[in-house]
């Protein structure tokens, strides 16, 4: 691979133009720049900030081979490359005098590119995410199924999803989200434009939680999903991870996917019981000398 079949851009119009069809070829793999990338679309640059962010895409052979997107506060998005792929990207970027801040891919190509960053800017990469991707296969409800029923989140429910969301973040260590949402801009967290369900008891009274994306391209993302310390063991974060899942199909998805951390062996096997596949697992990585600003 050369440098130059790498080709970047300011213009999402014309990113999404040559390189949509390769984003829509795997929905589920590339759900992550499928969603940040309509935000982007729609919102314009005030998404992620004042900048712009800057597109990328690989092409060889008349064909969109993998793209990337670096945000105005750094962080670069990638879809799978191989090995040489990614040193001879990282080494092009740097020559470019790009400096992202860290860097969020598969496991085997965020590493790639970590390792040869650090070769050519002396930026040591420290890991601060890993989570695993799943997709839908036949959605199998649980057994027995928690009493109770699902409900829409709406208007009158904003503070207590406000809360939770808070309460998923501090459980994930998700620190960026935390301090939005306690300066009071929730619109500026990853939640605002998310859909929400409870599960509650037949009572009336909200015990989980789980948001989703709305669809882009055929695909709906699963996040967060959310049961307080109190209630959890009781069925109730299947049960309404089972119910959004199922409202997503029911609107005409083709791929519901969703993450989890791969070590917490619950969630795992929670959501492999209602019928989520493995796809890979996807790795982030600080490209900093100062490990502290890891979120």
């Amino acid at each position: 691979m050369r440098p130059d079949d790498w080709h970047l851009t300011e213009d999402i119009d014309d990113f999404l133009a040559r390189a949509g069809d390769f984003l829509r070829s795997r929905p589920a793999l590339h759900n992550t720049p499928l969603t940040d990338i309509e935000k982007l679309r729609t919102r314009g640059a005030d998404a992620h900030g004042p900048e712009a962010t800057v597109f990328g895409r690989l092409e060889s052979g008349g064909e969109v081979r993998a793209i990337f997107y670096r945000t105005p506060r750094g962080r670069l998005t990638l879809t799978p490359l191989s090995t040489e792929q990614a040193d001879t990207f990282a080494a092009h970027l740097a020559g470019l005098g790009h400096s992202p801040t860290d860097v969020i891919a598969d496991h085997d190509t965020a590493t790639a590119f970590a390792e040869t960053w650090q070769r050519h800017t002396g930026a040591a990469p420290v890991p601060f995410w890993r989570t695993r991707l799943y997709r839908l296969g036949t959605l199998t409800p649980p057994r027995p199924r928690p009493e109770g029923r699902g409900r829409v989140a709406g208007e009158q429910d904003h503070e207590q999803v406000v809360r939770w969301c808070r309460e998923f973040c501090a459980d994930v260590g998700e620190k960026v989200s935390i301090d939005a949402i306690d300066a009071g801009s929730w619109a500026d967290t990853r939640f605002a434009d998310k859909h929400f369900t409870f599960w509650e008891t037949a009572d009336g009274i909200p015990v989980s939680m789980a948001g989703s994306t709305s669809m882009v391209d055929g695909m709906v993302r699963v996040d967060p999903v959310s049961t307080p310390a109190p209630l959890r063991g009781r069925g109730y974060a299947g049960a309404v991870t089972v119910e959004v899942s199922r409202a997503a199909l029911t609107s005409g998805a083709t791929d519901v996917v969703l993450f989890a951390d791969p070590a917490n062996p619950t969630s795992n096997a929670l959501y492999q019981r209602i019928g989520y596949v493995p796809v890979t697992d996807f790795t982030g990585y600080k490209l900093s000398h100062d490990a502290s600003k890891a979120v």
